[in-house]
């Protein structure tokens, strides 16, 4: 075991010996030998399995991705502070030209406590980090994804999906946004991966990327085919943080609209599919 996964191990242990289930929306009406979540809990609450919280705890897991590490944090209800040095131990830490991947605490109230409306927390490079019960009704449930393809741009021009037509000039802004970040962090190792790997498997993105076009990905009119409520045509706005250059996505639909009324369906719908 080495020093950060020892401490990472043991930090983990603590946070999650602190959080009762009561605080973590759990039923609390089981004895118990500790005040704690169990690891169970602590793996239902953070989508992962149950093995790997153990194989975590016992110092013996690879470093959580950053995508499992906003889901700890989450599920743990850490501080800024802590979340950073879980993003530390991890492997992650900011600085030297990095993207962030701290995703704060009133971001992630932000995004639990709205669930009429789909939304999501991407990083810089379009990496999905956070999102609601709606947006997983929405678009998919993104925790049957490889954690490799929870990036936009990555399933935009490899994977594609049955939910979005095809958008030639969605695929544009996506690339001069992803441009405009390798820009700003030139030294992130993901990034530079992405970039490389998206080269070699997509002649699509190879011609855009070669154009060198700069631009910051906006708004725009999204249609969603979804498979029970059918299209949805949704206004899509993004708003990126002060700090650490996070995006926030939230679809919405004028009020009163049968798009609003289809999106009210799918909110009640990821709801009850969320209850355990």
């Amino acid at each position: 075991m080495s020093g950060e996964s020892g401490e990472l191990a043991a930090v983990l242990r603590v946070w999650r010996g602190r959080l009762s289930p009561r605080a973590a929306g759990l039923p609390a009406h089981t004895v118990r030998r500790t005040s704690g979540l169990r690891r169970e809990e602590l793996a239902v609450l953070a989508g992962v399995s149950a093995d790997y919280i153990v194989r975590l705890e016992q110092g013996r897991a690879s470093a959580p991705s950053p995508q499992v590490c906003a889901a700890l944090a989450r599920a743990l209800q850490l501080d800024d502070t802590e979340q950073e040095h879980l993003l530390h131990l991890a492997g992650h830490a900011t600085g030297g030209g990095r993207i962030s991947r701290l995703v704060p605490a009133s971001i992630r109230r932000l995004v639990e406590r709205t669930d009429d409306r789909p939304v999501a927390i991407f990083d810089a490079m379009w990496t999905l980090l956070l999102w609601n019960r709606t947006w997983a009704a929405l678009v998919g449930d993104p925790t049957a994804l490889p954690e490799a393809e929870r990036n936009t741009v990555w399933r935009a021009f490899t994977a594609g999906t049955t939910r979005h037509p095809p958008d030639p000039d969605f695929d544009a802004s996506m690339v001069a946004d992803l441009r405009r970040t390798a820009g700003r962090y030139p030294d992130d190792p993901d990034l530079r991966a992405l970039v490389t790997r998206l080269l070699g498997r997509s002649d699509r993105f190879r011609d855009l990327w070669q154009r060198h076009e700069i631009a910051e990905h906006g708004p725009s009119r999204k249609t969603v085919l979804h498979p029970e409520v059918g299209p949805i045509d949704l206004d899509c706005d993004i708003l990126t943080t002060s700090r650490g250059d996070l995006r926030i996505v939230v679809y919405s639909a004028e009020p009163g609209s049968d798009a609003d009324s289809r999106l009210a369906l799918l909110a009640v719908v990821g709801s009850a599919a969320a209850e355990p």
